[in-house]
């Protein structure tokens, strides 16, 4: 028999069992709830834990920040009450008339954010066509920004950014990168392995994965003085996560790498069967061989693509949102990275305002079975098309 001695539990392990958790007290292998607003101080009048009131956090919290760390690879992980809240921090936390470069179309919320915050005159901005490192490499040599936003894949086109290439770009320029990888969770994309500053996850998704809860997650490659910051941003804010919300993304990360497999297998078999589909004009999905994005998209998620695509119907922008109606199995909802499958016409939900095709349609593949979604989606398409 080998000498295992030295072996390392695999990271599927670690997280399954939320680090192996064991309640010293009564050797309970789930953590416990502590819904505690305040806490008291202990006999020398000295603080019991790293926080005293709930804006500082708290215990369950400070547990599944253990386990984002060990899923990213990170020195540290803060959990938000909301992936919008994270968005805020990093960008409150940037000095008065910085520059930001993101790309132009992105999830509308962060991209909201950031034209509210130009808006105003607290940064500046410039944007480029995600994916395009080439546009990037020229905005960032011309802008010389504090901060290059990319988002990989890109929502709700799922157009695929090299993380590497986009961290040199900003690195070269005196820049930090963040990488929103929303759309693929650690377990398929750690974006600080390929050189990103902040990783950020709106935890609500994939990393919940059951639609119950709203967080969001930031994680870094190295901490300093901006990331005591981003802490004191969240407690002022009071946008810490909750001590019942952090229980349940626990309870959610245990099974991540599973769901996952699920929702990236059935992502697959639905995007192959509607490529070159008869009433299907496009189906953007970068684990398609033909997808522009594809062989980045294959090494930064170790081959599996993730469980997001959408479709562009052909017909009129009422055909889109007609299949979006006539669904039986998807629900028509906002969101993603469930365990239930969702549909949204994403001109309706961004509004007017925001650049995307009319006749396109987000789906959300959750794990369910592949053949009841593929077949939804077809009585669906034909109820649409008349």
């Amino acid at each position: 028999m080998s000498d295992k001695s030295n072996r390392k539990t695999s990271i599927t392990t670690r997280v399954a069992q939320a680090l192996h958790f064991i309640e010293a007290e009564t050797g309970a292998v789930v953590p416990a709830i502590q819904p505690a607003a305040t806490y008291a101080r202990d006999e020398a009048y000295e603080v019991r834990k790293p926080y005293f009131y709930r804006r500082d956090g708290n215990q369950a919290t400070a547990h599944a920040e253990a386990i984002m760390s060990e899923l990213e690879g990170s020195t540290d992980s803060l959990l938000f009450a909301s992936g919008m809240s994270a968005c805020t921090a990093v960008i409150e936390h940037l000095p008065t008339g910085s520059h930001v470069v993101a790309p132009r179309v992105m999830y509308h919320g962060a991209l909201h954010q950031l034209q509210t915050y130009a808006a105003n005159k607290r940064i500046t901005l410039d944007f480029y066509t995600a994916g395009d490192h080439v546009e990037l490499a020229q905005v960032v040599a011309k802008t010389k920004p504090t901060l290059v936003w990319v988002e990989t894949p890109n929502n709700p086109n799922w157009e695929v950014t090299d993380i590497a290439a986009a961290a040199k770009i900003a690195h070269d320029a005196g820049a930090k990168l963040l990488a929103d990888c929303t759309g693929t969770p650690p377990n398929l994309t750690r974006a600080l392995d390929f050189g990103a500053d902040f990783s950020f996850h709106s935890a609500t998704k994939y990393l919940n994965g059951h639609s119950d809860i709203t967080a969001g997650v930031l994680s870094v490659r190295e901490t300093g003085p901006f990331w005591e910051e981003i802490i004191l941003i969240r407690k002022l804010q009071g946008t810490v996560l909750h001590s019942f919300d952090a229980w349940m993304l626990i309870r959610g990360m245990r099974t991540l790498f599973l769901r996952v497999e699920k929702c990236c297998k059935n992502a697959m078999a639905v995007a192959k069967h509607f490529h070159g589909h008869k009433h299907v004009e496009a189906v953007l999905y970068p684990g398609l061989p033909s997808d522009p994005g594809h062989e980045v998209a294959k090494r930064q998620t170790d081959g599996q693509f993730g469980g997001m695509m959408s479709i562009i119907v052909h017909g009129t922008e009422q055909t889109a949102i007609d299949v979006a109606r006539f669904c039986e199995v998807f629900y028509p909802a906002t969101s993603l990275g469930g365990v239930e499958s969702l549909i949204e016409h994403r001109k309706t939900v961004s509004g007017e305002g925001f650049p995307v095709h009319p006749r396109l349609l987000r789906l959300s593949i959750g794990i369910e079975d592949a053949d009841d979604l593929i077949y939804d989606l077809e009585q669906a398409i034909a109820r649409a098309v008349g």
